[in-house]
C-alpha cells in the first residue's frame, strides 16, 4: 500500500531566512495551511471512509469464527509491525521526499477477504494506529487519509468478491471463479488506494510531474507482492489457519530483502539526477574495461562540463543549478544507450562509459549530446518567478581504449585533459584526446 511522505506545497521564497524559519514551523505541516484544493480532497475522502463504515455496520453478522480470524489477523499485523519496527524505521527514513510504500496489504487484504467488512476496517485502524506510536508520529491526518484510502480500496475489493462470486463472502472459494474474483478485487484494491494517493500527491504538488507522483514500478511489485501474501493468508486462514505462522517468518525476509536493496540503490546513485555517482560509476568501468581487454574490444570515455555553469548558480540561485543538472541527465539518458554507463563525477561534471565503442563512434556520440544539450531549454524557479534558460553549452573531451590509455584512470585524465582544451578553445565543442604513445 501507498503512503503520502509530504503533502506540503511548494511555495515560492521570499527570502533565504524566511524559508529556513518557514521550514521548522509547525504550522507548514499542518492540514488547515494547505491549499484549500487539498484540504477538500482530503476530507472527502476521510468522508467516504466513514460512510463506508457505517453502511457496512448495517445488518453485519459475525460469528464465532469472524473473530478468530480477526484475532489471528489483529496478532499477525501486530507481530509484523513489532518484529519489523527498525527495519520500516531505515525504510521511512530512506524514502524521504517520495511516496512510501509498505506492506500492510498482506493482512489488510486477507481480511477483506476472509472477514465482515467491519472487521476488516478494524484491522486497518489498528494496522494504522499501532505503525502509528510504533514507528513514527507523523501529523494525524496523513495517517487517517493513508488508512481511509485503504478503507476504501477495501470496501471495492469486497463488492468485486461479493458481486462475482455471490455468497463466497466472507471466505475463500476456490475454482475458476474464485480465481476471477480475487484477481478483480486485488486489481481493484490496488487502483482505489494508488489512485487516491497520486491525486493527494498531485494537488499538494502542482509543481510535480505525473512521472514523478506515480513513483517508482519496482514499488507496485511490492505492493503486488503484498497483496499475494495477503490471499495466501486468507487461504491458509480458511483451511490451515496454523501455518499462517509461516507468514511471519516470509514478510520479515521480504522486509530485509527490501532495505537491503533500497539502500543498495541510494549507495549506487546521485540523489540529486538519479545518475550513478562516482563510486558505481568507477566500479563498472573498471569491470568493463577488464571485459575490453579480455574480448579484445574498443571501449570510449567522455568527460562532459557544462559552460558556464557557475553563473547560472549565481544569477539564478542553487535550486535553479540543480534543477538544470536534472535536465541534463534526462537529456544524456534518452541520447545514450541502454548499455552505456552515464555518472555524475560531482558539480556539472559528467562520465559516459561506451562499451564497444572506437574513435570514430565515440566522438560521433560527443556530438550528438553537444548538440542536443545546446537545445535544451530548463525552465527554472527562481525568486522572480518561472525563467527559461536556453543558451545551455558544454564542452566534451574523449578518450577510447586502447588508444588513449590502457588503464581506465589514464582514460579519465586523457579525456579531462580534452575537455580543458574544449574549454580553452572557446568552450561549447568536443575534442578528442591524442593517441598515446604506448610502449
Amino acid at each position: 500500500m501507498s503512503s503520502i511522505r509530504h503533502w506540503r506545497p511548494k511555495r515560492r521564497r521570499r527570502r533565504e531566512n524566511d524559508a529556513t524559519t518557514a521550514a521548522r514551523s509547525p504550522r507548514q505541516w499542518a492540514l488547515w495551511s494547505a491549499p484549500s484544493v487539498v484540504v477538500g480532497y482530503v476530507l472527502v475522502v476521510d468522508v467516504l471512509a466513514i460512510a463506508v463504515l457505517a453502511a457496512s455496520l448495517t445488518g453485519a453478522d459475525t460469528t464465532s469464527g469472524d473473530w478468530i480470524r480477526f484475532a489471528v489477523l489483529a496478532a499477525g499485523s501486530a507481530v509484523h509491525i513489532e518484529a519489523g519496527r527498525e527495519i520500516e524505521r531505515l525504510r521511512w527514513s530512506a524514502a524521504e521526499g517520495s511516496t512510501y510504500v509498505n506492506l500492510k496489504a498482506m493482512w489488510v487484504f486477507a481480511a477483506v477477504l476472509v472477514l465482515p467488512l467491519p472487521l476488516a476496517i478494524a484491522i486497518i485502524a489498528l494496522s494504522y494506529l499501532h505503525s502509528w506510536i510504533r514507528l513514527r508520529r507523523s501529523k494525524p491526518h496523513r495517517v487517517v487519509f493513508s488508512a481511509s484510502t485503504v478503507v476504501l480500496a477495501s470496501a471495492a475489493a469486497t463488492i468485486c468478491v461479493a458481486t462475482i462470486n455471490p455468497g463466497a463472502h466472507p471466505g475463500y472459494a476456490g475454482g475458476l471463479i474464485g480465481l476471477i474474483a480475487v484477481t478483480v478485487a486485488a486489481l481493484a484494491y490496488w487502483f482505489i488506494n494508488y489512485a487516491l494517493v497520486v491525486g493527494a500527491v498531485l494537488l499538494s504538488n502542482p509543481d510535480s510531474t505525473a512521472r514523478k507522483a506515480l513513483g517508482r514500478l519496482s514499488d507496485q511489485f511490492i505492493v503486488a507482492g503484498a497483496i499475494g501474501l495477503g490471499i495466501t493468508a486468507a487461504v491458509l486462514l480458511v483451511y490451515q489457519p496454523w501455518l499462517t505462522v509461516t507468514l511471519v517468518i516470509t514478510i520479515l525476509g521480504l522486509h530485509r530483502a527490501l532495505l537491503v536493496g533500497q539502500f543498495q540503490f541510494a549507495a549506487r546513485t546521485d540523489p540529486l539526477t538519479g545518475l550513478a555517482n562516482a563510486v558505481f560509476w568507477h566500479e563498472i568501468a573498471s569491470k568493463e574495461l577488464v571485459r575490453a581487454e579480455r574480448t579484445p574490444s574498443p571501449l570510449g570515455v567522455l568527460y562532459l562540463d557544462l559552460d558556464h555553469f557557475k553563473t547560472v548558480n549565481d544569477t539564478h540561485g542553487h535550486l535553479a543549478g540543480d534543477q538544470v543538472l536534472k535536465a541534463v541527465a534526462r537529456e544524456l539518458r534518452d541520447e545514450l544507450r541502454t548499455d552505456d554507463l552515464i555518472g555524475r563525477l560531482g558539480g556539472e561534471e559528467f562520465a559516459v562509459l561506451l562499451p564497444g565503442t572506437g574513435p570514430a563512434e565515440t566522438t560521433a556520440a560527443a556530438e550528438r549530446i553537444r548538440r542536443r544539450i545546446e537545445t535544451v531549454v530548463v525552465t527554472v524557479t527562481t525568486g522572480r518567478g518561472h525563467v527559461p534558460l536556453d543558451q545551455l553549452t558544454c564542452s566534451i573531451g574523449t578518450a577510447t581504449y586502447p588508444d588513449a590509455g590502457l588503464a581506465l584512470d589514464d582514460l579519465l585524465l586523457a579525456a579531462d585533459a580534452a575537455t580543458y582544451a574544449a574549454k580553452r578553445s572557446g568552450r561549447n565543442r568536443v575534442v578528442a584526446a591524442p593517441v598515446s604513445e604506448l610502449d
